[in-house]
Protein backbone atom coordinates (compact mmCIF):
# COMPACT_ATOMS: atom_id res chain seq x y z
CA UNK A 1 0.00 0.00 0.00
CA UNK A 2 1.21 3.56 -0.62
CA UNK A 3 2.89 5.48 2.19
CA UNK A 4 1.40 9.06 3.61
CA UNK A 5 4.76 9.98 2.12
CA UNK A 6 3.32 9.01 -1.39
CA UNK A 7 0.42 10.68 -1.32
CA UNK A 8 1.77 13.85 0.19
CA UNK A 9 4.41 13.61 -2.89
CA UNK A 10 1.42 13.10 -5.21
CA UNK A 11 -0.62 16.18 -3.85
CA UNK A 12 2.28 18.05 -4.19
CA UNK A 13 2.50 17.53 -7.45
CA UNK A 14 -1.05 18.34 -8.27
CA UNK A 15 -1.69 21.51 -6.12
CA UNK A 16 2.32 22.81 -5.27
CA UNK A 17 2.65 24.00 -2.05
CA UNK A 18 5.11 26.69 -3.41
CA UNK A 19 1.92 28.55 -5.16
CA UNK A 20 -0.11 28.62 -1.95
CA UNK A 21 -0.93 32.19 -0.08
CA UNK A 22 2.30 33.34 1.65
CA UNK A 23 0.29 33.64 4.98
CA UNK A 24 -0.85 29.93 4.59
CA UNK A 25 0.04 26.88 6.12
CA UNK A 26 -0.23 23.73 3.63
CA UNK A 27 1.30 20.51 3.06
CA UNK A 28 1.36 17.79 5.37
CA UNK A 29 0.93 18.98 8.79
CA UNK A 30 0.41 15.76 11.26
CA UNK A 31 1.19 11.67 10.89
CA UNK A 32 4.22 9.71 10.07
CA UNK A 33 5.33 10.43 6.31
CA UNK A 34 6.67 6.47 6.25
CA UNK A 35 2.97 4.90 7.57
CA UNK A 36 1.06 3.19 5.19
CA UNK A 37 -2.29 4.24 3.57
CA UNK A 38 -5.18 2.24 2.97
CA UNK A 39 -8.40 4.40 3.81
CA UNK A 40 -8.46 8.29 2.89
CA UNK A 41 -11.36 10.72 4.41
CA UNK A 42 -11.31 14.03 2.49
CA UNK A 43 -13.35 17.33 4.29
CA UNK A 44 -13.23 21.00 4.02
CA UNK A 45 -12.64 21.51 7.79
CA UNK A 46 -11.24 19.30 10.20
CA UNK A 47 -13.82 19.63 13.17
CA UNK A 48 -14.46 17.07 16.17
CA UNK A 49 -17.08 15.50 14.19
CA UNK A 50 -14.95 15.00 10.80
CA UNK A 51 -12.27 13.76 13.04
CA UNK A 52 -14.58 11.08 14.89
CA UNK A 53 -15.89 10.05 11.94
CA UNK A 54 -12.14 9.45 10.41
CA UNK A 55 -11.22 7.22 13.69
CA UNK A 56 -14.25 5.51 13.31
CA UNK A 57 -14.05 4.34 9.64
CA UNK A 58 -10.26 4.03 10.36
CA UNK A 59 -8.82 6.54 8.01
CA UNK A 60 -5.39 6.84 7.70
CA UNK A 61 -5.19 9.51 6.16
CA UNK A 62 -7.42 13.02 5.86
CA UNK A 63 -6.58 15.38 3.22
CA UNK A 64 -8.55 18.73 4.65
CA UNK A 65 -8.52 21.89 2.93
CA UNK A 66 -8.69 24.04 5.77
CA UNK A 67 -5.40 23.89 7.59
CA UNK A 68 -5.59 22.00 10.95
CA UNK A 69 -3.48 24.04 13.45
CA UNK A 70 -4.03 27.16 10.94
CA UNK A 71 -2.18 29.71 13.01
CA UNK A 72 -0.24 27.82 15.50
CA UNK A 73 -0.86 26.66 18.72
CA UNK A 74 1.40 27.32 21.62
CA UNK A 75 -0.07 24.57 23.70
CA UNK A 76 -2.07 21.21 22.86
CA UNK A 77 -4.51 19.69 25.37
CA UNK A 78 -7.38 17.81 25.20
CA UNK A 79 -9.12 21.28 26.75
CA UNK A 80 -7.77 23.41 23.39
CA UNK A 81 -9.95 23.79 20.71
CA UNK A 82 -6.74 22.89 18.25
CA UNK A 83 -5.75 19.62 20.43
CA UNK A 84 -8.94 18.80 20.74
CA UNK A 85 -8.80 17.61 17.17
CA UNK A 86 -5.38 16.96 16.73
CA UNK A 87 -4.71 14.67 19.59
CA UNK A 88 -7.13 11.81 19.48
CA UNK A 89 -5.74 11.85 15.05
CA UNK A 90 -2.51 11.29 17.13
CA UNK A 91 -3.39 8.23 18.84
CA UNK A 92 -5.24 6.99 16.03
CA UNK A 93 -2.03 7.12 14.12
CA UNK A 94 -4.31 9.53 11.28
CA UNK A 95 -2.04 11.74 9.50
CA UNK A 96 -3.22 15.28 7.78
CA UNK A 97 -2.60 16.75 4.62
CA UNK A 98 -3.39 20.60 3.90
CA UNK A 99 -3.75 22.20 0.02
CA UNK A 100 -5.75 24.89 0.92
CA UNK A 101 -4.56 28.02 -1.85
CA UNK A 102 -2.64 25.65 -3.23
CA UNK A 103 -5.93 23.64 -4.22
CA UNK A 104 -8.16 27.08 -4.68
CA UNK A 105 -5.58 28.44 -7.61
CA UNK A 106 -3.77 24.81 -9.64
CA UNK A 107 -4.53 23.76 -12.79
CA UNK A 108 -7.76 21.28 -12.54
CA UNK A 109 -8.27 23.24 -8.76
CA UNK A 110 -11.12 24.51 -7.11
CA UNK A 111 -11.61 27.74 -9.32
CA UNK A 112 -11.09 25.70 -11.87
CA UNK A 113 -14.29 23.89 -10.90
CA UNK A 114 -16.09 26.40 -10.51
CA UNK A 115 -15.57 27.45 -13.81
CA UNK A 116 -16.35 24.76 -15.58
CA UNK A 117 -19.29 24.38 -13.34
CA UNK A 118 -20.69 26.90 -14.59
CA UNK A 119 -19.58 27.31 -18.34
CA UNK A 120 -17.16 29.70 -18.44
CA UNK A 121 -14.70 29.44 -21.07
CA UNK A 122 -11.11 30.59 -21.46
CA UNK A 123 -10.95 31.59 -18.02
CA UNK A 124 -7.31 32.47 -17.61
CA UNK A 125 -6.19 33.55 -13.58
CA UNK A 126 -7.74 36.48 -11.94
CA UNK A 127 -5.14 37.84 -10.39
CA UNK A 128 -2.06 36.89 -12.21
CA UNK A 129 1.25 35.44 -10.32
CA UNK A 130 4.72 36.69 -12.16
CA UNK A 131 7.12 34.06 -12.05
CA UNK A 132 10.05 34.08 -9.67
CA UNK A 133 13.27 36.11 -11.78
CA UNK A 134 15.40 33.66 -13.23
CA UNK A 135 18.71 33.97 -15.11
CA UNK A 136 20.70 31.74 -17.58
CA UNK A 137 23.95 30.53 -16.53
CA UNK A 138 26.39 29.41 -19.40
CA UNK A 139 29.16 27.28 -18.34
CA UNK A 140 32.41 26.18 -20.65
CA UNK A 141 33.63 23.16 -19.23
CA UNK A 142 36.22 20.10 -20.37
CA UNK A 143 34.58 16.47 -20.60
CA UNK A 144 36.73 15.80 -17.59
CA UNK A 145 34.67 18.89 -15.55
CA UNK A 146 31.27 18.15 -17.00
CA UNK A 147 29.43 15.87 -13.77
CA UNK A 148 31.68 18.01 -11.25
CA UNK A 149 30.47 21.17 -11.97
CA UNK A 150 26.82 19.83 -12.71
CA UNK A 151 26.54 18.24 -9.78
CA UNK A 152 27.83 21.37 -7.83
CA UNK A 153 25.59 23.60 -9.77
CA UNK A 154 22.10 21.43 -9.01
CA UNK A 155 23.75 21.59 -5.76
CA UNK A 156 22.92 25.22 -5.00
CA UNK A 157 19.53 24.91 -6.45
CA UNK A 158 20.18 25.39 -9.96
CA UNK A 159 18.36 23.27 -13.00
CA UNK A 160 15.06 22.78 -11.79
CA UNK A 161 11.93 23.64 -13.91
CA UNK A 162 8.82 23.36 -12.30
CA UNK A 163 8.46 19.72 -10.77
CA UNK A 164 11.73 18.82 -12.67
CA UNK A 165 15.13 18.47 -11.10
CA UNK A 166 18.76 18.62 -12.62
CA UNK A 167 17.55 20.29 -16.03
CA UNK A 168 20.28 21.03 -17.77
CA UNK A 169 21.43 21.50 -21.66
CA UNK A 170 24.89 20.22 -23.03
CA UNK A 171 26.42 21.01 -26.37
CA UNK A 172 29.87 19.43 -27.62
CA UNK A 173 32.00 21.89 -29.18
CA UNK A 174 35.42 23.35 -29.57
CA UNK A 175 37.16 26.07 -27.43
CA UNK A 176 40.23 28.46 -27.97
CA UNK A 177 42.37 30.25 -25.66
CA UNK A 178 45.66 31.56 -26.29
CA UNK A 179 47.62 31.33 -22.73
CA UNK A 180 49.61 34.60 -21.73
CA UNK A 181 53.29 33.78 -20.02
CA UNK A 182 51.93 34.52 -16.74
CA UNK A 183 49.14 31.49 -17.31
CA UNK A 184 49.30 27.86 -16.09
CA UNK A 185 46.83 26.54 -18.32
CA UNK A 186 45.56 23.27 -17.28
CA UNK A 187 45.49 21.51 -20.76
CA UNK A 188 47.69 22.45 -23.32
CA UNK A 189 50.43 25.32 -23.30
CA UNK A 190 51.06 28.90 -22.64
CA UNK A 191 52.24 31.19 -25.61
CA UNK A 192 49.97 29.21 -28.60
CA UNK A 193 46.91 28.51 -29.44
CA UNK A 194 45.22 25.66 -27.90
CA UNK A 195 42.05 23.76 -29.27
CA UNK A 196 40.18 21.88 -26.46
CA UNK A 197 36.93 19.93 -26.76
CA UNK A 198 34.68 21.48 -24.47
CA UNK A 199 30.94 21.45 -23.49
CA UNK A 200 28.61 23.93 -23.56
CA UNK A 201 26.50 23.62 -20.10
CA UNK A 202 23.37 25.79 -19.87
CA UNK A 203 21.19 25.78 -16.41
CA UNK A 204 18.59 28.01 -14.58
CA UNK A 205 19.22 29.68 -12.29
CA UNK A 206 16.54 31.80 -9.52
CA UNK A 207 17.85 34.97 -9.29
CA UNK A 208 18.67 35.40 -5.67
CA UNK A 209 21.32 31.96 -6.16
CA UNK A 210 23.07 33.36 -9.02
CA UNK A 211 26.05 34.21 -6.94
CA UNK A 212 26.27 31.22 -5.33
CA UNK A 213 25.97 29.32 -8.37
CA UNK A 214 28.68 30.90 -10.00
CA UNK A 215 30.92 30.11 -6.56
CA UNK A 216 30.08 26.89 -7.00
CA UNK A 217 30.86 26.42 -10.93
CA UNK A 218 34.51 28.46 -9.87
CA UNK A 219 35.33 25.73 -7.41
CA UNK A 220 34.28 22.84 -9.25
CA UNK A 221 36.03 23.76 -12.69
CA UNK A 222 39.57 22.55 -12.91
CA UNK A 223 40.32 25.69 -15.40
CA UNK A 224 42.34 28.83 -14.01
CA UNK A 225 40.02 31.23 -15.68
CA UNK A 226 36.61 30.02 -15.89
CA UNK A 227 34.63 31.39 -19.07
CA UNK A 228 31.13 31.92 -18.33
CA UNK A 229 27.79 33.83 -18.66
CA UNK A 230 25.07 35.04 -17.32
CA UNK A 231 21.78 36.24 -18.71
CA UNK A 232 18.62 37.91 -17.41
CA UNK A 233 15.59 35.69 -18.29
CA UNK A 234 12.03 38.05 -19.00
CA UNK A 235 9.93 37.47 -16.47
CA UNK A 236 6.33 35.70 -17.30
CA UNK A 237 3.27 34.71 -15.28
CA UNK A 238 3.35 31.75 -13.76
CA UNK A 239 -0.41 30.78 -13.16
CA UNK A 240 -1.90 33.02 -10.66
CA UNK A 241 -5.10 33.34 -8.03
CA UNK A 242 -8.83 33.07 -8.79
CA UNK A 243 -10.15 32.53 -12.71
CA UNK A 244 -11.95 35.50 -15.22
CA UNK A 245 -13.77 34.74 -17.90
CA UNK A 246 -16.43 34.55 -20.43
CA UNK A 247 -20.23 32.52 -20.36
CA UNK A 248 -20.34 30.33 -23.32
CA UNK A 249 -23.94 32.31 -23.75
CA UNK A 250 -24.60 35.70 -21.90
CA UNK A 251 -27.30 35.68 -19.32
CA UNK A 252 -28.74 37.40 -16.61
CA UNK A 253 -27.62 37.89 -13.15
CA UNK A 254 -30.77 36.30 -11.46
CA UNK A 255 -30.53 33.35 -13.79
CA UNK A 256 -26.73 32.88 -12.84
CA UNK A 257 -27.70 33.32 -9.51
CA UNK A 258 -30.30 30.82 -9.99
CA UNK A 259 -27.91 28.25 -11.72
CA UNK A 260 -25.50 28.81 -8.84
CA UNK A 261 -27.87 27.53 -6.36
CA UNK A 262 -28.33 24.18 -8.09
CA UNK A 263 -25.29 23.89 -9.13
CA UNK A 264 -23.73 24.24 -5.97
CA UNK A 265 -26.79 22.67 -3.78
CA UNK A 266 -26.11 25.78 -1.87
CA UNK A 267 -28.50 26.97 1.32
CA UNK A 268 -29.26 30.45 -0.14
CA UNK A 269 -27.63 32.58 -2.49
CA UNK A 270 -27.08 36.04 -1.91
CA UNK A 271 -26.99 38.79 -4.77
CA UNK A 272 -25.82 42.68 -4.96
CA UNK A 273 -27.19 44.18 -8.30
CA UNK A 274 -30.22 44.39 -10.96
CA UNK A 275 -31.11 40.10 -11.27
CA UNK A 276 -31.98 41.49 -14.90
CA UNK A 277 -28.51 42.64 -15.59
CA UNK A 278 -27.29 40.55 -18.75
CA UNK A 279 -23.73 39.36 -17.50
CA UNK A 280 -21.16 37.54 -19.74
CA UNK A 281 -17.46 38.04 -18.25
CA UNK A 282 -17.12 36.75 -14.63
CA UNK A 283 -14.78 36.54 -12.20
CA UNK A 284 -14.44 33.88 -9.69
CA UNK A 285 -12.29 32.74 -6.23
CA UNK A 286 -13.90 30.83 -4.28
CA UNK A 287 -14.38 31.06 -0.35
CA UNK A 288 -14.09 34.17 1.55
CA UNK A 289 -12.59 36.27 -1.29
CA UNK A 290 -13.65 39.72 -0.62
CA UNK A 291 -9.78 40.49 -1.56
CA UNK A 292 -10.43 39.83 -5.11
CA UNK A 293 -13.22 42.22 -5.76
CA UNK A 294 -10.81 44.72 -6.61
CA UNK A 295 -9.19 42.89 -9.30
CA UNK A 296 -12.59 41.57 -11.17
CA UNK A 297 -13.52 45.56 -11.24
CA UNK A 298 -9.79 46.22 -12.46
CA UNK A 299 -10.44 43.38 -15.30
CA UNK A 300 -14.32 44.78 -16.17
CA UNK A 301 -16.10 41.40 -14.86
CA UNK A 302 -19.85 42.20 -15.12
CA UNK A 303 -20.20 39.86 -11.80
CA UNK A 304 -17.50 38.77 -9.49
CA UNK A 305 -18.75 35.23 -8.13
CA UNK A 306 -17.77 34.23 -4.48
CA UNK A 307 -18.60 32.21 -1.22
CA UNK A 308 -18.87 35.35 0.79
CA UNK A 309 -17.70 39.06 1.30
CA UNK A 310 -17.81 41.73 3.94
CA UNK A 311 -20.74 44.20 3.85
CA UNK A 312 -18.47 47.33 3.05
CA UNK A 313 -17.31 45.05 -0.21
CA UNK A 314 -20.75 44.75 -1.22
CA UNK A 315 -20.93 48.53 -0.92
CA UNK A 316 -18.18 49.09 -2.89
CA UNK A 317 -19.16 46.62 -5.69
CA UNK A 318 -22.93 48.46 -5.93
CA UNK A 319 -20.95 51.67 -6.36
CA UNK A 320 -18.60 49.96 -8.96
CA UNK A 321 -21.46 48.76 -10.90
CA UNK A 322 -20.30 45.15 -10.74
CA UNK A 323 -23.01 42.47 -9.55
CA UNK A 324 -21.60 39.72 -6.76
CA UNK A 325 -22.70 36.29 -6.41
CA UNK A 326 -22.55 34.86 -2.75
CA UNK A 327 -23.26 31.26 -2.21
CA UNK A 328 -21.40 30.53 0.78
CA UNK A 329 -18.57 29.53 1.79
CA UNK A 330 -19.24 25.93 2.13
CA UNK A 331 -20.86 25.78 -0.85
CA UNK A 332 -18.12 26.96 -3.22
CA UNK A 333 -15.18 24.57 -1.84
CA UNK A 334 -17.29 21.56 -0.99
CA UNK A 335 -17.80 19.92 -4.31
CA UNK A 336 -14.16 20.25 -4.95
CA UNK A 337 -13.68 18.39 -1.74
CA UNK A 338 -16.10 15.39 -2.97
CA UNK A 339 -14.32 15.43 -6.40
CA UNK A 340 -11.13 15.22 -4.90
CA UNK A 341 -11.65 11.67 -3.16
CA UNK A 342 -12.98 10.75 -6.02
CA UNK A 343 -9.65 11.74 -8.09
CA UNK A 344 -7.94 9.47 -5.20
CA UNK A 345 -9.96 6.56 -5.82
CA UNK A 346 -8.60 6.52 -9.30
CA UNK A 347 -4.95 7.49 -8.97
CA UNK A 348 -4.51 5.03 -6.05
CA UNK A 349 -5.83 1.67 -6.98
CA UNK A 350 -6.91 -0.03 -3.81
CA UNK A 351 -7.22 2.95 -1.74
CA UNK A 352 -10.90 3.42 -0.45
CA UNK A 353 -11.18 7.90 -0.56
CA UNK A 354 -14.53 9.39 0.51
CA UNK A 355 -16.12 12.68 1.24
CA UNK A 356 -16.85 13.42 5.04
CA UNK A 357 -20.20 12.07 5.71
CA UNK A 358 -20.70 14.17 8.88
CA UNK A 359 -19.42 17.39 7.55
CA UNK A 360 -22.14 20.04 7.39
CA UNK A 361 -22.45 23.60 6.20
CA UNK A 362 -22.50 25.23 10.12
CA UNK A 363 -25.05 27.66 8.23
CA UNK A 364 -29.04 27.17 7.61
CA UNK A 365 -31.33 29.23 5.76
CA UNK A 366 -35.20 29.59 7.03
Amino acid sequence: MPTVAEFAAYLERFAPCATAADWDNVGLLLGDPAATVERVLTCLTLTPDVAEEAAREGANLIVSHHPVLFRGAKKLTTTTPDGAVAIPLLRAGIAVYSPHTAFDNCAGGINDGLCQKFGVVNATPLRPREAERQCKLIVFVPDVDLQKVSDALFATGAGIIGQYRECSFRLAGTGTFYGTDSTNPVVGQRGRREEVAEWRLEVVVPEPLVSSAVAALRKAHSYEEVAFDVYPLKPNTSGGEGRIGGLAQPTTLGELAKRTKTVLNANAVQVVGDVNRTVRTVAVACGAAGEFLTDAIKRKADVFLTGEVRFHDALTARGANISLILPGHYATERPSVEDLAAKLVADFPGVIAWASRAERDPLSAI
